[in-house]
């Protein structure tokens, strides 16, 4: 994408105006079913506009602060809207942080990971990627995940909730883990996350865009990141509705949300592994889940600890079954550095798996 030879589309910038003008009706009046269905439209229509907005600047700053920057663009606008509703839904939402994570891991973990291998796959044959980035990610995702998500039905008092110190512990190891990460990515080994420099690579030799036009992005990502949350939590209260209307189990409203709050980086990352750039897709997959447990378990526990009200992290026998089965494939699929589309196909499955249980526990 060579910004600096042509300007910004249309629809880069109509598409954000539009939906932070639908965004403002629904606040002012009562969302009528006209204005929900608009809505969603338009919030998909923005997320392709956030994609274009976030390889924009990724360019302009490089790998991997490029696909850093859009997740923890997507995971502070995350963090915001799961403290939103747990404020507003009371004890109702205990379980709304647990649940929205674990979607998200088990979405970019196996959902995401699986289409981008697979699409690749199929054009590509065989991509690679650097396997110490890829490890390194894993090792912290098995460290984050078990400490935040799993321990709490062992120690916690009473179940799967952890007790107040041992909350505030959890979300001290989870930052300094996904701290030490970042430190990591960007600083000491920055080179484990690099692509490969090939001959004829358009994304790699084409002139970055200007300071202007990259500061102008940066500008409508946000906004385009902070009204697709916005519309999210507009539609939020119909999709509950229609799950307990159709007696779906409560859990899949969090998957719903994580996946709605995910889309920018998983369309930035399938766009990535089409054109054979599968480095730029781990950094973006494994960087999302890492930076959604790290920075949401810490904020959510600040807030049940600020407003006395109780956060149930612990999963159940099947979601901790499901997540050991991701972490241990993960680490065989991605472990040689080499992928094709039968490890695309495994994670799908596993993927799969999860939305089926999901629905029918």
């Amino acid at each position: 994408m060579d910004m600096s030879q042509r300007g910004m589309p249309w629809w880069a910038w109509v598409w954000p105006l539009l939906a932070w003008a639908l965004l403002g009706s629904a606040i002012v009046t009562e969302p009528s079913a006209l204005l929900l269905g608009a809505a969603t439209i338009v919030l998909i229509a923005t997320v392709f506009a956030s994609v274009f907005h976030a390889e924009v600047v990724a360019h302009r700053v490089g790998e991997p602060f490029g696909t850093l920057v859009l997740a923890l663009a997507v995971t502070v606008i995350e963090v915001a809207l799961i403290v939103s509703v747990m404020i507003s839904g009371g004890a109702a939402k205990t379980e709304l942080a647990r649940d929205t994570v674990f979607a998200a891991v088990m979405i970019i973990c196996n959902g995401l990971v699986g289409l981008c291998l697979l699409s690749g796959g199929v054009r590509h044959h065989v991509q690679g990627f650097q396997l110490q980035g890829a490890l390194a990610a894993l090792a912290v995702l098995a460290a984050l995940v078990t400490l935040t998500l799993v321990l709490p039905n062992f120690v916690g008092t009473p179940g799967p909730i952890f007790t107040t110190p041992q909350l505030l512990f959890s979300a001290a190891a989870s930052l300094t883990l996904y701290g030490a990460f970042v430190f990591v990515q960007t600083v000491r080994h920055r080179d484990y996350f690099l692509p490969e420099v090939r001959s004829g690579d358009e994304n790699v030799h084409a002139a970055p865009p200007s300071g202007k036009v990259a500061i102008a992005s940066f500008g409508l990502l946000l906004a385009c990141l902070v009204v697709v949350v916005g519309l999210a939590k507009v539609l939020t209260p119909t999709l509950e509705r229609g799950i307990n209307d159709l007696g779906i189990p409560k859990t899949v409203a969090g998957i719903v949300i994580a996946a709605l709050v995910l889309m920018p980086e998983g369309l930035a990352a399938l766009r990535a592994a089409r054109v054979d750039r599968l480095q730029t897709s781990m950094n973006l997959a494994l960087g999302s889940a890492l930076a959604s447990i790290g920075l949401t378990i810490p904020a959510v526990a600040l807030v049940s600890v600020l407003t006395d009200q109780p956060l149930s992290l612990g999963l159940g026998s099947k979601d901790q079954l499901l997540l050991a089965l991701t972490l241990l494939v993960s680490v065989i699929t991605l472990g040689t550095g080499r992928t094709t589309v039968l490890q695309g196909i495994v994670h799908l499955v596993i993927f799969a798996s999860f939305l089926f249980f999901a629905l029918v526990p």
